[in-house]
């Protein structure tokens, strides 16, 4: 089926979200947040830190295991005029590990702040390091529309990710409409994360604490983790009113044999923490069809925008997951890397492997607010008007829902 037969109006997922309803800094209390409730049709409050008391018995829940990196860079001219580099994604080399472990030099697509200011030559930074003067000297070595290749060279001994730690900004949303402050660096950070490679954070997991990881584990619920890498673009605007249009972004993931064996022992019963996490698990079709049909999962091939809709009906998240697992398990493979681009609209998207949701609520006109649509659908009217007329805080730092919708 071409794109062009597809038409999403984007008007239908807007609403009124005042500005003083965007929490602009986290709670004193990570679990102290609201938890509003949807289960097929019904609302109800709790607290997070009771979100246990709501899901099934044995629920196995998925985590997105990703790191926020300090991407945003401030360097200047020799003029003196600031200049913003923002790293997205790794360029040379592309792969995040080796990126991250890079010394010297490395290579990054960026968006550029005060790009009008920079036509040429090299922006850089002075700093110390381990009590020695060190330069991070960048320079534009190929330009885009939005995004720039830009090459980073420092004197210092230390890698990439040691560079970001001791010269990078954590990158909080723009939408907060300020800088960010000492407690985003360790509050725009789950406290599970542990893989670099994230420009925002997979949010719903925020309100998770140690403490009640431990406390669900002990009550007999499973957790299992993926890696997607966050890419800017989830906050890009659905700008064409026609919401298929709109161009989704490459973000790449991770995800582990012994993971996949867990997720098919519960596969009734998997709780997707964020739609990061819906993202990658609902991905893994796309990649157990190509077995199906080809013999392999072709990893290297990005897993299109629409490519899950054409998988047949019939195909269900558990022959999925089996034959991954089967797969992994006869080629001796301990993980599957691959990148993916699906959007996950209310236009007859099936859900396979997700069976719950815990999301924080999602800005209007956003892709994120078409996934939500696409599983829970018209309620999510019901479900925003809820949210707003019951005080419950917006966005990234803001309140939860627990959405279950039997399948």
């Amino acid at each position: 089926m071409l794109v062009m037969e597809r038409h999403i109006d984007i008007n239908d997922y807007n609403y009124d979200l005042p500005d003083e309803r965007i929490a602009k800094f986290p709670l004193a209390e990570r679990s102290a947040s609201k938890l509003l409730v949807y289960d097929n049709g019904t609302i109800r409050e709790s607290r997070f830190a009771h979100v246990a008391e709501h899901l099934p018995e044995g629920a196995m829940l998925v985590f997105n295991n990703t790191r926020v990196v300090r991407a945003r860079i401030v360097m200047h001219k020799a003029s003196g005029a600031r200049i913003e580099v923002f790293c997205l994604e790794p360029h040379a080399p592309a792969d995040y590990e080796r990126a991250f472990q890079q010394r010297g030099e490395s290579q990054w697509s960026c968006i550029v702040g005060n790009l009008k200011k920079w036509k040429e030559g090299e922006v850089g930074i002075d700093f110390d390091y381990r009590g020695e003067s060190h330069t991070l000297r960048a320079e534009i070595v190929e330009r885009g529309t939005r995004e720039h290749i830009v090459r980073l060279r420092w004197s210092a001994d230390c890698t990439f990710g040691e560079l970001l730690e001791e010269l990078g900004r954590i990158p909080i949303p723009p939408y907060l409409n300020r800088e960010s402050e000492d407690i985003d660096n360790t509050r725009y950070q789950t406290v599970y994360a542990r893989f670099e490679g994230s420009v925002a954070a997979p949010t719903a997991g925020l309100h998770f604490t140690p403490e009640l990881i431990e406390a669900m584990r002990a009550q007999g619920f499973g957790f299992e983790e993926v890696t997607l890498h966050v890419g800017a673009g989830t906050f890009l605007p659905v700008k064409d009113d026609d919401a298929a249009q709109h161009p989704m972004h490459t973000e790449h993931f991770i995800t582990t044999r012994a993971t996949l064996h867990n997720i098919l022992r519960n596969i009734d019963r998997v709780v997707a923490v964020g739609t990061t996490s819906v993202r990658t698990l609902e991905s893994l079709t796309a990649l157990a069809w190509r077995i199906m049909t080809t013999g392999t999962p072709a990893t290297e091939r990005v897993i299109g925008q629409w490519e899950l809709y054409d998988i047949p009906a019939t195909f269900s998240g558990r022959e999925a997951v089996q034959l991954l697992v089967d797969y992994m398990d006869s080629n001796g493979l301990e993980q599957l890397k691959a990148a993916t681009q699906i959007m996950i609209t209310p236009l007859g998207y099936r859900f396979r492997i997700v069976r719950y949701i815990i999301t924080n609520f999602h800005q209007p006109k956003s892709t994120l607010l078409l996934l939500v649509g696409a599983y829970v659908g018209d309620d999510w009217h019901t479900i925003y008007d809820y949210a707003l007329g019951h005080d419950f805080r917006f966005l990234s730092y803001g309140d939860s829902s627990l959405l279950k919708v039997d399948r």
